[in-house]
């Protein structure tokens, strides 16, 4: 089988996200399929400078194609169309030019994923919401694999990826929040399966390494991950001041990852920066627990990460997908307010056994769903139904250019606002 990932990033630098997923999956369909990598010469997400040579090379074994960029994305451009399709009535022409706006915006790959269909039994493209999605399974609707990694944000109510989802040959979901969600949204009817991804951890971690080399010597929690407003850091950073006034004894926290905000200046808040592998699985190794604060998430890998090695974790309650989580699996606690993030975070710092218990019970989750064996054989019962059955529902067409500027499309946030939330028990 040959399997073309497209995705808007890729490399062994860009340590998180879609990007991270699409990394790993195609390193792992690399054991039963030709797998080669489509993406672009973009390194920063922000802006989609081209930092990467266009061309061909070698990632870890795997064939990547890099494609430039034609256009940066203007920050304050992007996020004016985002408020208008998000809160406003609008039109198709309104998606499309905000769709571009948010990029990577690259021709070349679209022409190249066109002219090269034949050589391809599927495209599978990471992210539904960037331009390389969209455009890419529209040009190859009988060959487009989509892995939406759809999170509950306005995005996924735009009406321009509800055909595009709908007419996809198939769909891979990491959770079942994501596919109510979006099933809810676009109707579709074809193939899919809840598949999940797994991690390359280690086998043997050594905490005390982690805490000799960084000089931590008391117990603390861990955050890993982008500092980043969208990711809850502000409301985690807020939160946990008031925790360590009520708490002087309790954990202090360590961050690990890149900043797009200020971290507060607080002797029990220390941020380490971006880190490699072997330190970032030392340092949750070491933790008490991980906390992840993100309101917006269709998987966290790291809570996998977490529960693999045997840790409790606490998270962001108003993310179905993590609160879903944590009662799937008993392995950790969810917060909505700073009050119940306090007391969380004390239950699982205090003397006892229920950080043990529940980070226990997350490890059993985790081997059950999210070892790479497991995963890989849904991986392969998935592509091996997906090459039996037949096409379903072709991907709707675009309107006319009359229907495409008229402005009767409700708001983005409204459409997500109607569809039905909650975690999925089972």
């Amino acid at each position: 089988m040959r399997l073309a990932i497209v995705v808007q990033r890729y490399g062994t630098e860009i340590n998180g996200g879609a990007e991270l997923l699409a990394r790993h999956v195609a390193e792992r369909l690399a054991r039963f399929a030709d797998v080669q990598v489509l993406t672009t010469c973009a390194h920063d997400y922000v802006t989609w400078r081209n930092e990467y040579p266009a061309g061909e090379e070698r990632v870890n074994n795997i064939a990547v194609r890099r494609f430039p960029v034609r256009r940066t994305r203007h920050p304050r451009e992007f996020g004016l169309r985002s408020e208008w399709v998000f809160e406003h009535e609008h039109s198709v022409a309104d998606e499309l030019n905000w769709l571009r706006s948010e990029g990577p915006y690259s021709p070349a790959l679209i022409r190249h994923i066109a002219r090269h269909e034949a050589e391809h039994d599927f495209f599978v493209f990471v992210s539904f919401r960037y331009y390389l999605a969209y455009h890419g399974a529209r040009a190859v609707p009988g060959k487009a694999v989509l892995i939406p990694t759809a999170e509950r944000e306005p995005a996924i109510g735009l009406s321009v990826f509800a055909p595009v989802i709908a007419g996809a040959r198939g769909v891979v979901y990491l959770t079942p929040e994501e596919r109510a969600m979006v099933d809810g949204i676009t109707h579709r009817k074809g193939l899919s399966s809840v598949i999940g991804v797994g991690s390359n951890m280690p086998d043997r971690p050594e905490p005390g390494r982690f805490r000799r080399k960084f000089n931590i010597k008391r117990p603390f929690a861990i955050y890993v991950g982008r500092i980043d407003p969208n990711k809850g850091c502000a409301e985690l950073f807020a939160h946990f001041q008031q925790y360590a006034a009520a708490y002087p004894q309790g954990l202090d926290l360590v961050l690990i990852g890149s900043t797009q905000l200020d971290v507060p200046s607080h002797p029990r808040i220390r941020h380490l920066g971006y880190l490699p592998d072997e330190d970032k699985f030392d340092g949750m190794a070491a933790a008490d627990v991980l906390i992840m604060p993100s309101p917006f998430e269709s998987l966290s890998i790291v809570v996998l990460e977490a529960w693999g090695l045997g840790k409790p974790v606490l998270v962001n309650g108003r993310c179905d997908v993590l609160r879903g989580q944590c009662l799937r699996s008993q392995g950790g606690l969810f917060y909505e307010t700073a009050r119940e993030f306090i007391e969380g975070l004390h239950y699982l710092d205090a003397t006892g056994p229920a950080g043990v218990i529940l980070g226990r019970q997350g490890r059993e989750y985790y081997q059950r769903y999210y070892t790479w064996p497991s995963v890989e054989r849904k991986y392969r019962d998935f592509f091996e139904r997906v090459s039996r059955e037949p096409a379903g529902t072709a991907m709707a067409p675009l309107p006319g250019f009359v229907a495409r500027h008229r402005r009767s499309l409700p708001p983005a946030r409204a459409v997500l606002d109607g569809t039905p939330s909650g975690a999925v028990l089972r």
